[in-house]
């Protein structure tokens, strides 16, 4: 997914989890996933507001991640469908 501005706030730009460098902070701002797969990230405590980080990734392998104090890994496919800002 390429970055995008939503259109009511023009200095925010949108991008999927997987297009973020490690060592970068973001926030996620929504899913577009169906209910099973938005009913995982909701028990991983990836929901809209949440602030993460990612640690590392391997092309388009898995990426860790930090949530608060946890660290978790997570599927190329499932962090394309993540969008932060």
């Amino acid at each position: 997914m390429q970055a995008t501005r939503e259109p009511n706030q023009p200095n925010v730009r949108l991008a999927s989890l997987s297009s973020i460098r490690p060592g970068q902070r973001v926030c996620v701002v929504g899913v577009n996933a169906g209910r099973n797969m938005q009913g995982r990230l909701l028990a991983m405590g990836l929901i809209k507001g949440a602030e993460i980080s990612v640690i590392s990734k391997a092309g388009h392998g898995p990426l860790l991640i930090s949530l608060g104090e946890s660290r978790m890994t997570i599927g190329h496919g499932m962090a394309e469908k993540i969008i932060v800002t």
